[in-house]
């Protein structure tokens, strides 16, 4: 798909790594279910990109990298990973009843790949009660037309 003019230029990205995760995020997101999402701030730090802002907008990344929607960062803020609220995790979308929930799936997601976290970031990073979490909140503003 071809990005109209006024979205070139935006940041694009998809939730987790292309496939079936991606896409069930990737839904839950456009059904408006999901409307937070959390990402390791060292990560962030590693790739070189910047925390998203309020009033920013972003293209969001199907696993084939296909443009579907346009979203704006409500709210964006970096926490301890002990320190992530309920509210957070129920607003992921992801059928979270509590933080404690959320740390649990989060820890075996980020634990999947720790080898390439450490590669990254350092060989000593682990995931514990310190570890920096980026915590965005956002809307879907537009659905992209597919192809």
């Amino acid at each position: 798909m071809r990005l109209r003019e006024d979205l070139v230029g935006l940041e694009a990205w998809g939730f987790a790594f292309p496939g079936p995760l991606r896409d069930e995020l990737t839904a839950l997101a456009l059904d408006g279910a999901k409307t937070t999402t959390a990402g390791l701030y060292a990560e962030l730090e590693a790739d070189g990109e910047a925390l998203s802002m309020p009033g920013v907008r972003e293209i969001l990344l199907d696993s084939d990298d296909r443009p579907v929607a346009v979203i704006e960062t409500v709210e964006c803020r970096v926490v301890r990973l002990a320190d992530v609220d309920d509210r957070h995790a129920i607003d992921e979308g992801e059928g979270y009843a509590n933080a404690t929930e959320f740390r649990a799936s989060h820890e075996r997601f980020w634990n999947g790949y720790l080898d390439d976290l450490r590669l990254r970031i350092g060989p000593d990073f682990a995931i514990d009660d310190d570890t920096l979490v980026v915590l965005q909140r956002f809307r879907v503003v537009e659905r992209l037309p597919a192809d």
